[in-house]
């Protein structure tokens, strides 16, 4: 038997990492780029991301027109991040998914993280055929949390 179909005959390759697979993945990530990140201390980005560096992870501020965040340059895209990152935490709406998901392929990034309510199903099958670990609406931070505390 196949892969899945959803609407429009779209094959479903995304599976849900199991708990072994997102332990592997918090072992082995160093660099955490934040796709979205506020610099505003009560939005959910921020308030994650911080929880993320205390917990010894390299954050990379990814948002324009922001030049520091939690300490850290920022920078206007993906793109722009001047070395490699381990991983891409996404807080954007899912209309910018696409867009992302090809900077990280691009970027050659290992993993892909959205975080809660964002959802993607072909950005999500795009990223697996190119091999990147994919986590779709998931707080990585209450994962990490569940999994490693």
């Amino acid at each position: 038997m196949g892969p899945e179909k959803i609407d429009k005959g779209t094959e479903i390759i995304y599976n849900l990492p199991s708990d072994k697979e997102l332990i592997a993945l918090f072992e082995r990530v160093k660099n955490i780029a934040v796709i979205g990140l506020s610099p505003k201390p009560d939005r959910p980005s921020h308030r994650v991301a911080k929880h993320m560096q205390e917990f010894g992870f390299e954050i990379t501020p990814v948002r324009p027109a922001v030049r520091e965040v939690l300490g850290v340059r920022a920078y206007a895209s993906l793109s722009e991040v001047p070395y490699a990152v381990d991983l891409v935490n996404v807080f954007r709406a899912p209309k910018y998914i696409a867009e992302l998901t090809e900077q990280c392929i691009d970027k050659k990034v290992s993993a892909l993280w959205l975080q809660e309510g964002v959802v993607d199903i072909d950005s999500a099958n795009r990223a697996c055929k190119e091999n990147i670990f994919t986590v779709m609406d998931k707080c990585i931070y209450k994962e990490y949390v569940r999994l490693m505390m």
